[in-house]
């Protein structure tokens, strides 16, 4: 299904950017009526942090910056990709002639989604994409399960018809990034980014997960979504999210699971002795922050439903404080003389003031802190974290209601 350009964009600079990638693909030869338009948002955690790889539950909502694709079809065999920033893609049909791609790389990224669709009976043939995206790597809004999400559309529009619903999309775009890319994420940003607005998740069964839209309206509510960038990047730091699954792994290992969802809390307490001698104290804390926040997930979607918004916010301040006392997720491991994450979240709930709420936002270590802030006071807050941190360094974002789409510019 197309969605009108108009029900996701409103300024002249948004058509702008998908008039600039038609005219890269006209510049191939290719005829306008061929071209065909397609969008990914980014994603904000909302609630759940390091929950999804376990098997738990998440509260997300996609927002309005986003990453595009115009594409149309060539006659080569191959699939020729060129992202605005980085070094063009090619890609062969008969994947035996690729050569590997080299792990965390787009390349790898674009290998790893035509394996997913190798098992696909369609109309497959070659495409010319150019991709642009305003979800900032290193942004905290997941540019990497946009890019994902926004290729496995692509493909399963043009080759299967749209045959695939978008929740096996979001699947396709983890499965690359834990295979391909060399990252072990769980599917909350890629579900998020598939389908749009605020959406609660229960990954309980991976195979079938519970995907629930809530009704957020921020605005109505009074508080304005900021993202504020700690000025330190995480793409470094693939080790240190890892380190949360593999200490995990070492706790379901005692017990014979796959997954601390696995696990019963009391039967995880009442063994806790052994844990910390098998695992260490790292690993049960982070254990114990995994049960409390799926709970809190939990009284999240509720106080959400039952129009208590002081609550969630509550919940939000809970949900950070947890991270950072038992997930241990906003220094890394041996951080002394810089901690930007930390400073960031200190100088948030000193211009808060008391009023609204913040947490560590996504994967931690780096990258961003998300805060709620009341709408009065959003442009002075952002004037003054940024007087702080760096200019541009907080952005003040909106939920997006449509996931991932194909568009109709006319």
């Amino acid at each position: 299904m197309k969605h009108p350009y108009q029900a996701l964009y409103q300024s002249d600079s948004d058509r702008i950017r998908f008039e600039r990638l038609a005219a890269k693909l006209c510049e191939l030869g290719h005829a306008d009526n061929e071209i065909r338009y397609f969008s990914a948002p980014g994603r904000s955690e909302l609630g759940g942090n390091h929950t999804d790889h376990q098997h738990g539950c998440v509260l997300a909502a996609a927002v309005d910056v986003d990453t595009i694709a115009a594409v149309a079809k060539n006659d080569l065999c191959l699939v020729r990709l060129t992202s605005e920033g980085y070094p063009s893609c090619v890609q062969s049909l008969e994947l035996s002639r690729n050569a590997p791609a080299k792990p965390g790389s787009a390349e790898s990224l674009l290998q790893g989604m035509l394996a997913a669709f190798a098992p696909y009976e369609g109309k497959k043939c070659g495409l010319d994409i150019f991709v642009s995206s305003t979800v900032l790597p290193g942004g905290g809004l997941s540019s990497s399960a946009a890019f994902e999400v926004l290729l496995a559309a692509v493909f399963n529009e043009l080759w299967l018809d749209g045959a695939l619903d978008v929740l096996r999309l979001a699947e396709i775009g983890q499965w690359v990034e834990n295979v391909h890319f060399g990252k072990p994420c769980g599917r909350l940003d890629q579900t998020a980014s598939a389908v749009g607005g605020v959406t609660f998740m229960d990954f309980a069964d991976p195979d079938a997960p519970v995907v629930e839209r809530i009704g957020l309206d921020l605005d109505e509510k009074g508080y304005a979504l900021c993202i504020i960038n700690c000025g330190a990047g995480h793409e470094d730091l693939t080790d240190e999210y890892a380190a949360i699954p593999r200490e995990m792994q070492s706790v379901c290992r005692l017990f014979g699971k796959q997954v601390l969802a696995e696990i019963p809390e009391e039967e995880f307490f009442s063994r806790l002795r052994e844990v910390r001698a098998v695992a260490g104290d790292r690993a049960a804390l982070r254990a114990v922050h995994i049960y409390q926040e799926n709970r809190r997930v939990l009284q999240m979607r509720q106080a959400l439903q039952e129009d208590r918004f002081a609550d969630y916010l509550a919940l939000v301040n809970a949900s950070g404080l947890s991270s950072w006392r038992y997930l241990q997720n906003v220094c890394p491991a041996g951080a002394k003389a810089e901690q930007p994450m930390a400073i960031t979240l200190a100088l948030c709930e000193r211009l808060l003031g008391g009023h609204g709420a913040c947490r560590v936002h996504g994967g931690g270590f780096a990258g961003t802190v998300q805060a709620y802030v009341p709408t009065e006071l959003a442009a002075d807050f952002k004037q003054r974290i940024e007087s702080f941190l760096a200019p541009d360094c907080c952005q003040i974002r909106k939920v997006r209601p449509i996931g991932v789409c194909e568009l109709a510019l006319g």
